[in-house]
C-alpha cells in the first residue's frame, strides 16, 4: 500500500493525513475483497525499514494503528473478518502487542475473509527466522533434513497457515516488492498500478481483478 504520503503532499496537508486516507482505502479494499469472494487478504502496512523513517512519522503510524485496533475492530468482526498479524513485534511496546493478540483472539472463529497486516514485516526477516526455526526443528531430530522439501520450509514462515499468494498488487507505479513476501511470492502473478494507495477503491480492486483473469497461471509448466 503506497504513495500516503505523495497524496497528502500533493494537497498540502501533512503526512498523517495521507496515513489516514491510507486507512479508509484499506476498509474499502476490504469490502471489495468481501464482495468479491476473496478468501485472503494480505496488507503490507508496516516494513521492518519503515523503523528508519521520522521518529514523528513512526509515532504517528503506530498511533493510527493503536486507534484502528482498539475502536476499529468490532467492525471487521461483525463483517465475519478473522483478523492475523505476522512480523517482529518485538519493537511495538507492551500495550500495543497485546492489542494485537487481542484483536486476534476477538476474530479468530471468522471465516468469511482472513485478512493478514503485515507489521514490523520483511521478507528476508521472515525466511532468515524460519531457517533459524528449521535448524533448532533438524538438532531436536524433529525433521530429517535429507528428506527436507519446500513444502517443509513453508511450515516455518510466518505465513505457514495461510496460502501462498496468487496476486500482489502494488500501487503508486513503484515496479518491485520491496522485500515483502519474497519466498511466498515465487509464482504470484504481479500488477503494478499508477494509482496512490488512498485513491485506491472498489472500482480499482474490479479493475486488477479483471487483470488476474486474463493471466495464465502455468506454474512454470508448458500449456498443453
Amino acid at each position: 500500500m503506497d504513495g500516503n504520503g505523495r497524496w497528502a503532499q500533493a494537497r498540502g496537508l501533512p503526512r498523517l493525513a495521507g496515513h489516514r486516507a491510507g486507512i479508509e482505502a484499506v476498509r474499502r479494499t476490504v469490502r471489495a475483497a468481501i464482495s468479491h469472494g476473496v478468501p485472503y487478504l494480505t496488507l503490507f502496512a508496516f516494513s521492518s525499514e519503515n523503523w528508519h523513517r521520522a521518529p514523528q512519522e513512526v509515532s504517528d503510524l503506530t498511533g493510527l494503528l493503536r486507534y484502528y485496533l482498539r475502536h476499529k475492530v468490532a467492525e471487521l468482526h461483525d463483517e465475519g473478518v478473522r483478523i492475523r498479524f505476522i512480523g517482529d513485534f518485538s519493537r511495538f511496546d507492551e500495550e500495543l502487542r497485546g492489542d494485537l493478540v487481542g484483536a486476534e483472539i476477538l476474530t479468530r472463529g471468522n471465516s468469511r475473509l482472513t485478512l493478514t497486516l503485515a507489521l514490523s514485516y520483511g521478507g528476508r526477516s521472515d525466511i532468515m527466522q524460519a531457517a533459524s526455526r528449521l535448524a533448532q526443528a533438524i538438532a531436536d531430530r524433529d525433521v530429517d533434513p535429507a528428506r527436507l522439501t519446500e513444502r517443509d520450509f513453508s511450515r516455518f514462515l510466518l505465513t505457514a497457515d495461510t496460502p501462498d499468494p496468487d496476486l500482489i498488487v502494488r500501487t503508486s507505479g513503484e515496479y518491485r516488492l520491496s522485500n515483502f513476501l519474497l519466498w511466498q511470492s515465487a509464482y504470484a502473478e504481479l500488477v503494478f498500478r499508477d494509482v496512490l494507495w488512498p485513491d485506491f477503491d472498489e472500482a480499482e480492486f474490479a479493475a486488477v481483478m479483471a487483470l488476474f483473469a486474463r493471466r495464465e497461471r502455468r506454474f512454470g509448466v508448458r500449456p498443453a
